[in-house]
């Protein structure tokens, strides 16, 4: 098959409706059917059912549409990769994390980055819990390694890097801090120290859920805007808060300890970076933190909010 031939494919087997497949592709739309009928003369077998009222994908056609699209979708990758490091990657590339294990991820990824693309500097700069999509909105970063759940139109997400178990951190005194763990539903017994600030909704209503999966009520309480608060509240014994296992590495202080959560999902984290900022400088650090390093697990213990 040709190129041109694959695209015109795929094109229709999306689009299902041959005008808007032509103007997708730029060709007149009797190109589109010649080419069509061309492959399914070599296949032997019909790729689309035609009406005047619909096209739909035949058995035949659905099978060649789920074996070409990721070999196709690689193809493509393959040479936006070439083509951006044929052009070169150089500058600064400003990179944020929210917390301080996403440092970690962006700093190895820094190595491999810095080797192929030894002109292009990386800076790293902290992303704090009151405007954690702010300083990619206002341009001062290029991308950011931080906790999922995002979903705005304006910035695009890249798949999960690595995802950490939940955990909750507690006062010392608090009767949680005396067990092995503690279950999504034990939060309807306690009060959460939450943070404020320009931060959406959809991820606060994640970190800091109002209900059980029972449908009980989750007090919200104390509120902090930067990650030391969080840490002085919850040791003054004002509230707990979502965290992880590894924030214990990195955060432990006397009068906080922290709790499994065993039935709460991980907390994944992966980057994000503006729709309209997908530079060849951003594809190849994407490039760099996904690449797999057999001395870095997939999974370890992490907190839950950025700081």
């Amino acid at each position: 098959m040709e190129r041109h031939e694959i695209e015109a494919f795929l094109a229709l087997a999306e689009e299902l409706h041959f005008r808007r497949t032509s103007e997708r592709l730029g060709l007149a739309q009797g190109r589109v059917s010649q080419t069509i009928r061309k492959l399914e003369r070599q296949i032997g077998a019909p790729l689309f059912e035609r009406t005047s009222r619909r096209v739909a994908l035949t058995p035949v056609g659905r099978q060649l549409r789920d074996d070409l699209a990721p070999a196709y979708r690689q193809v493509e990758e393959a040479m936006a990769r070439a083509v951006a490091y044929g052009k070169g990657v150089s500058g600064v590339l400003r990179v944020g994390f929210s917390s301080p294990w996403a440092a970690d991820r962006i700093l190895e990824a820094g190595k491999v980055f810095r080797h192929r693309h030894p002109d292009c500097a990386v800076s790293l700069r902290e992303v704090q819990l009151t405007d954690p999509l702010g300083p990619l909105r206002a341009g001062q970063l290029d991308l950011q390694l931080t906790e999922f759940p995002v979903a705005e139109q304006d910035l695009t997400t890249g798949p999960v890097v690595f995802s950490e178990p939940a955990a909750l951190m507690v006062p010392a005194r608090h009767p949680f801090a005396r067990r092995e763990s503690v279950s999504v539903e034990d939060l309807a017994g306690a009060s959460l120290v939450t943070v404020v600030g320009d931060i959406p909704r959809h991820w606060m209503d994640h970190i800091y859920p109002r209900h059980t999966p029972t449908g009980r009520p989750i007090a919200h309480g104390a509120q902090a805007t930067y990650w030391p608060e969080v840490l002085s509240l919850v040791a003054a014994g004002r509230g707990v808060s979502p965290a992880a296992s590894r924030a214990a590495d990195y955060h432990a202080r006397p009068g906080i300890v922290f709790v499994p959560v065993r039935d709460a999902p991980p907390i994944e984290y992966g980057l994000i970076w503006p729709t309209s900022g997908h530079t060849a400088r951003v594809r190849a650090f994407v490039d760099a933190v996904l690449e797999p390093r057999p001395d870095l697990p997939v999974t370890g213990r992490s907190s839950g909010v950025p700081h």
